[in-house]
């Protein structure tokens, strides 16, 4: 009964061996490589939405707040216009240049 003996993994790898290990290996950090990636492409795209939105909603607010005051006061509608549309213009030009900040 006491025949079983214990399990010995061999200390040394013949060729074959250490060459399916190395291909292992490799496999496991191109995988790493691949997924730290796309980790880094989703953080971006991620960021880019954020812009994106915050971008439209600032321009929706400022665009509500021109069109109110200028029923208060019409003789100031082309002045609010102008602000308006600095700001439009502004907040486009920082959605443009995100991309580029962004790689």
């Amino acid at each position: 009964m006491s025949n079983l003996q214990p399990y010995a993994p061999p200390s040394v790898l013949s060729g074959q061996g250490r060459a399916v290990a190395r291909i292992g290996q490799q496999a496991q950090v191109a995988v790493a490589r691949t997924n730290a990636v796309a980790e880094i492409e989703s953080a971006k795209l991620d960021a880019l939405q954020q812009i994106a939105g915050r971008a439209m909603q600032g321009v929706a607010l400022v665009s509500q707040l021109e069109q109110q005051l200028a029923q208060v006061v019409p003789l100031a509608t082309s002045r609010l216009q102008a602000i308006g549309d600095m700001h439009a213009l502004a907040t486009a030009e920082v959605v443009a240049q995100a991309p580029r900040r962004l790689s």
